[in-house]
């Protein structure tokens, strides 16, 4: 079974190459289930209904997030009843949305995903590593297929829940930083790896945004308003090659396409 999940898909450029690349991808690669990081997606921080229905109209099959995910008041009118859309499961209960769920490919094969948010150098959530345990139990009697997204910013802590999780998921996939590691791994007990899948927009930017913006915000440390880049597009992604039966990742490949 293939499985292809798309870095953090930062605002309309983002939005517009998953449209067009992703169709192409899933062509080439024969993918079974899709799997995008959406929490800049709206005008690069936050969620939107509207924005929601658009992607998942691309054929994405899972909306995951991260510490964007409430920028957006609007977001409330959806996560509770989109189930495809998914919270990190860290956040505290009495928060809306989801933060894990199973959802069925068109071969009727079960998947199962996981979000989950870093604490290091991020806000202080419930530990990312019990509640991964948590949630990661709830799914195994249904599907040895998982998947995890973990928002996080440290390499270390990414690592960390990569090894602490191996043999017990299909794979762990870091996201935030919005640059693409070179460490796509499958792990001696069969879980995919890789630190951070990157982004889904502009290519030449900072983390999506116009650079000359974020050296200003550097030099004066003072409050100045991020822009999305503009200009060419860049897809960023994994391809994951799984064992239907046991689970186990079979391989991990970085995917790069250009809009």
């Amino acid at each position: 079974m293939k499985i292809l999940f798309l870095g953090d898909v930062v605002g309309r450029p983002g939005r517009e190459a998953v449209k067009k690349l992703v169709p192409m991808i899933k062509g080439e690669e024969n993918i079974d289930f899709s799997i995008a990081n959406v929490e800049n997606a709206a005008g690069g921080s936050g969620v939107t209904p509207e924005v929601i229905h658009e992607l998942l109209e691309t054929g994405l099959d899972c909306l995951t997030s991260g510490d964007h995910i409430w920028r957006k008041k609007e977001v409330y009118k959806i996560i509770n009843y989109e189930h495809r859309l998914l919270k990190p499961a860290n956040y505290p209960e009495i928060t809306p949305g989801n933060g894990s769920g199973i959802f069925m490919t068109q071969k009727g094969i079960k998947v199962g995903v996981v979000n989950l948010q870093g604490r290091v150098f991020m806000e202080a959530l419930d530990c990312p590593f019990r509640v991964g345990m948590r949630e990661i139990e709830k799914l195994l009697p249904q599907t040895p297929l998982i998947v995890v997204d973990f928002h996080a910013e440290a390499t270390s802590e990414k690592e960390a829940l990569g090894w602490y999780l191996d043999g017990l998921v299909s794979a762990v996939i870091g996201t935030h930083t919005h640059v693409p590691t070179a460490d796509e791994k499958i792990l001696p007990k069969g879980t995919a790896y890789i630190s951070d899948v990157g982004m889904v927009g502009p290519k030449y930017s900072i983390l999506g945004r116009k650079p000359a913006q974020i050296i200003e915000r550097f030099i004066t440390q003072m409050p100045t308003r991020f822009e999305i880049a503009e200009g060419e597009v860049e897809l960023q992604a994994v391809m994951l090659d799984i064992d239907e039966k046991t689970g186990r990742a079979r391989a991990i490949k970085r995917i790069t396409k250009n809009l």
